[in-house]
């Protein structure tokens, strides 16, 4: 069950409201989830309720992306702005710096929540921003190439492919290694996500100069790789690795991209492990790049 909330946030065109849609279940320490790019909230279902037997979690859709509106008209999407709305976010829900775990542009903003001062730890699966020029545009043109197709096919069609392993394959492989474990209403959802997200050109134009070189000192980082992401190869784990040098760097083998789908026992673990309480114990996971 989603709720939305809506605050005001600072814009150079003075204050504005804004809303979020979120996800909440569990006790414990809080722990809030962000997506990746074109996807939606929906992208951590096969780890929420494992992580909310732990942990208060909280998964939301970033603004323009899922059921959240986009930002207000004139107000950019790069970090300097999405960082303090999602700071503004967790002041409205009362979370005194939470734990968070960001997939891809969720790592990215989680990385950048870090430096703020606003969390206390990290996890962060393939995160953006640790990519050569060439990577980059290697990313951002199959990302641009998988919004034309998901906003060109008609929904009969995107419905049909999807009742198919074969069909969700096709739709999916970029960011799944094992795209027949999700169910076609998953599938047909988040490729409308990625379709009708109002924040996707934009995001992604403010990502076009974003590299990530900076440590995050004083908090808690773990980075995890899927050793089968097709998007981001998991040799940007190694760069993560030296810019963090505190950093926990985690290997997923198996996984792809959007590894929750993929091992969800697995990251569940290293989410876990990596938004434990100071001084509860280390659990076992594959270390390595």
């Amino acid at each position: 069950m989603t709720a939305e909330v809506s605050f005001t946030i600072d814009t150079p065109l003075g204050p504005r409201s804004t809303s979020v849609v979120y996800r909440r279940q569990g006790s414990g320490e809080p722990l809030l989830l962000l997506h990746g790019i074109g996807h939606h909230l929906q992208a951590w279902d096969p780890v929420f309720a494992l992580l909310a037997a732990d942990r208060d979690v909280i998964a939301v859709d970033l603004p323009g992306f899922g059921a959240s509106p986009g930002l207000p008209d004139g107000v950019a999407y790069d970090l300097a702005t999405v960082v303090p709305v999602l700071g503004a976010l967790c002041e409205t829900l009362s979370l005194d710096r939470p734990h968070v775990a960001g997939n891809s542009l969720g790592g990215l903003l989680a990385l950048e929540l870090a430096r703020a001062g606003l969390v206390r730890s990290v996890t962060v699966l393939s995160p953006a921003g640790f990519w050569t020029p060439a990577e980059r545009r290697y990313a951002f043109t199959v990302l641009r190439t998988m919004h034309r197709v998901a906003s060109a096919l008609p929904l009969p069609l995107i419905e049909r492919m999807s009742r198919t392993v074969a069909g969700r394959t096709a739709l999916t492989s970029t960011i799944y290694t094992r795209p027949g474990r999700r169910s076609p209403e998953a599938v047909v959802a988040e490729t409308l996500a990625l379709r009708n997200a109002p924040g996707f050109a934009q995001t992604l134009a403010a990502g076009q100069d974003v590299r990530v070189s900076a440590d995050v000192p004083g908090v808690p980082v773990t980075v995890a790789w899927g050793t089968k992401d097709r998007l981001l190869p998991r040799r940007q784990g190694v760069r993560a690795k030296a810019a963090i040098p505190g950093a926990r760097l985690v290997r997923l083998p198996g996984c792809g991209h959007v590894p929750m789908n993929d091992d969800p026992a697995l990251v569940t673990r290293v989410v876990l492990d990596g938004s434990r309480p100071v001084g509860a114990p280390l659990g076992a996971v594959a270390l390595g790049a």
